[in-house]
């Protein structure tokens, strides 16, 4: 069964199996950079959307208000990088991080090194000798699980309807 809580749990494994077997490995609490450096407005599927819309709705009204401005600002935006509009950019934290979509879940670890959609931070490392054990991960799998999760549409296209739908 192809569920979005059995990808999210596959993932959690493969990602603990890494921190497990390297203890310096970058990615963690603190570390933003692939939060600062979106290669593109994030799309999402549909039941990503489900479990992210509860997330956004726990937010405090301030911060869901500056997370809406944020998410608005991406619809149609052409620059790159683009910083996650859901990042607490004083403390480097996610604001819905149990909520977070699959990409968020696979940044460093799973890589499309022909989009450019790779950690260069750890690609560094492994270019320099260290964190030799590295095997780059092929995010072609997880993009054919994902596109059986419903629909996919960009992150401020589902936030419109929800937002026009709440109002």
């Amino acid at each position: 069964m192809n569920t979005l809580s059995q990808l999210h749990e596959d993932i959690e494994t493969r990602v603990k199996a890494i921190r497990d077997s390297q203890s310096d490995w970058l990615c963690r609490q603190g570390c933003d950079g692939c939060c600062r450096r979106l290669a593109e407005v994030p799309k999402i599927t549909a039941e990503e959307w489900d479990l992210l819309q509860e997330g956004l709705a726990a937010l405090p009204s301030e911060q869901l208000r500056e997370v809406s401005k944020e998410i608005a600002a991406l619809a149609g935006k052409v620059s790159r990088p683009i910083v996650c509009p859901m990042l607490d950019r004083a403390n480097g934290a996610c604001l819905v991080y149990v909520q977070r979509p699959v990409a968020c879940r696979t940044f460093g670890f799973y890589v499309q090194r022909d989009l450019g959609l790779y950690c260069k931070d750890i690609e560094s490392r492994v270019t320099d000798g260290a964190l030799a054990e590295v095997v780059w991960g092929n995010h072609d799998i997880i993009d054919s699980r994902l596109r059986d999760l419903g629909e996919t549409n960009d992150l401020p296209e589902w936030f419109a309807r929800w937002k026009g739908a709440i109002e």
